[in-house]
């Protein structure tokens, strides 16, 4: 079984022998439950470093009051059978007063990129995963981290975190693993009925069209993006909180020329899914 540890100073001793040795660090950050997308993660992040360490933690400082920390899937004998199996060589998952001891009361905010899309509908989010993000980084003293460009927003928000403030580590996208009907893989799927399971791959064509429709004729985007909207609805999506073509860099409003990424988040039942495609 992986070898796991709970503190910071029970990582800091494994990680400074490895130092000793020379030898390179990856890390991948998740909060549990995981999935075969995550297992990507530590795949890669094995061909591109000498060690690999995961951290299971279920980030209390990115969930509202209103939202789904109690309930969140947890299954940390899973996960760590799971991340054994991948060849994870160590897995972190400290206890919350680990990472927010009594008193923590420092944040890391990085501004514009984080005022659309999500930063609208869920404005507590990203403080919380650039905070945690960070305390990561600073507590594992990765080489390279790698991200499943899924949370696409989350991606672009902590590459530019790491540049801005000049962090010694390289940021690696991955991409989106899926079901074989078109789903992208989430911990959060686990919460849908079998019909709304049944619907939820009409998101990923939807997001397709809109693709599409910008590269072959930007000019019908806008009704293509309309479009999309209602067809989600009319297959059984609760609302749509957003379905927006973007700016792949900057999530900035996309215009022809741009770098594509189309994102959108959902409500399907009581379960909240998001998704991102390129061109």
């Amino acid at each position: 079984m992986t070898n796991i540890v709970r503190t910071p100073e029970e990582l800091r001793t494994i990680v400074v022998e490895w130092r000793r040795q020379g030898q390179s660090i990856g890390f991948v950050p998740t909060m549990g439950a995981l999935h075969a997308g995550h297992l990507d993660l530590v795949t890669a992040g094995k061909a591109q470093s000498d060690r690999v360490i995961a951290s299971i933690f279920v980030n209390p400082t990115q969930f509202a009051a209103h939202e789904d920390l109690g309930r969140y899937p947890r299954d940390e004998i899973g996960d760590l059978e799971k991340l054994h199996q991948a060849g994870c060589d160590l897995v972190y998952a400290p206890n919350v007063d680990a990472i927010y001891p009594t008193g923590f009361s420092t944040s890391i905010v990085v501004s514009g990129i984080t005022d659309c899309l999500e930063g609208i509908f869920r404005p507590h989010f990203f403080a919380g995963v650039t905070t945690v993000v960070a305390k990561l980084f600073h507590q594992v003293q990765p080489d390279i981290a790698l991200f499943g460009e899924k949370d696409w927003q989350q991606l672009q928000v902590v590459t530019k975190m790491v540049a801005d403030l000049n962090f010694s580590v390289k940021v690696i996208p991955i991409p989106t693993r899926r079901e074989s009907d078109g789903l992208a893989m989430s911990s959060r799927n686990a919460y849908l009925s079998a019909e709304d399971r049944g619907i939820a791959p009409a998101l990923k064509s939807a997001l397709d069209e809109v693709a599409l429709q910008a590269v072959r004729d930007p000019k019908g985007l806008v009704q293509a993006i309309e479009n999309a909207k209602n067809r989600l609805l009319e297959a059984g999506f609760a609302s749509v909180d957003y379905l927006e073509a973007c700016h792949a860099g900057t999530l900035a409003p996309w215009q022809n020329g741009d770098p594509l990424r189309v994102l959108a988040a959902v409500w399907l039942g009581k379960t909240r899914l998001i998704d991102n495609v390129g061109p």
